[in-house]
């Protein structure tokens, strides 16, 4: 007997050319199947998306209340190894779908509005860097997703604002297992040493200032573990611009 036959599934690069074809003869489609509002996402959902305003810590770019002079208590308290961040939003259950289906669904038709976010979220950031790069994904891992999410977007960042872009210049030579569930100490073990950048491409990161650019900051353990590396290869500075961020720090730190 013959097995079953299997199903042809396009790339990303193929989806994506496919969407925008279409969108030539139809209106874009939103996540939701309707029509399309603000660049593939419903209006809806838009609407409810939380945008990261001023004031916010500089070092973590958690949203404060009220103008604070240093940083939040948590980033006092636990400096991270990068020098400053700032998201576009909140990760909540209303900006968790668009990030999930251009992580997940091969929706990499997102990452140009997701780009247009970074652009307005690290203006500063921005202004103070070099070069950009994504924080990369374990070679089996983008063997079976085929693309990396964050490095989508970091490219797009890259044609908008003129920033290099160096897709290769830190790799993930060793796979780690989920961050999800662990606590705040458990995700920093498991990205310990994970990160590292190749003895050719040193010489990209040496004396450069690195924005590393991610699609979510939950503790902070992989931006971290990447800018330990890159400062590792000689970068001068590290700074994380991410599309979400978790509201809260409040993982068990034990």
């Amino acid at each position: 007997m013959e097995g079953p036959k299997a199903r042809w599934r396009p790339g990303p690069a193929l989806s994506a050319f496919g969407r925008r074809a279409l969108d030539l003869i139809l209106p874009s489609t939103a996540l939701d199947g309707s029509a399309a509002q603000s660049g593939g996402i419903p209006a809806e959902t838009w609407s409810r998306i939380v945008f990261i305003e001023e004031p916010a810590c500089d070092g973590c770019g958690m949203p404060a209340e009220y103008e604070m002079i240093g940083r939040c208590p948590a980033c006092e308290a636990k400096p991270h190894v990068f020098g400053r961040a700032r998201a576009a939003c909140l990760y909540d259950e209303h900006s968790r779908e668009p990030i999930l289906q251009l992580k997940h669904a091969d929706r990499t038709d997102l990452a140009p509005l997701f780009a247009r976010w970074l652009s307005r979220a690290g203006r500063e950031l921005i202004a103070g860097a070099d070069a950009l790069v994504p924080v990369p994904l374990h070679r089996w891992r983008l063997l079976s997703r085929r693309y990396n999410q964050a490095a989508e977007v970091a490219r797009r960042l890259s044609a908008d604002t003129g920033l290099a872009y160096l897709p290769d210049a830190l790799t993930r030579p060793r796979d780690t297992a989920t961050q999800g569930g662990r606590t705040a100490s458990g995700r920093r073990r498991n990205v310990a040493g994970a990160f590292a950048v190749p003895e050719a491409r040193r010489r990209l990161i040496e004396g450069r200032r690195i924005l590393l650019v991610d699609d979510v900051l939950t503790t902070g353990a992989t931006a971290d573990a990447c800018a330990r590396a890159l400062k590792a290869a000689g970068a001068a500075d590290v700074s994380l611009l991410v599309i979400a961020r978790v509201k809260s720090r409040a993982l068990k730190t034990t």
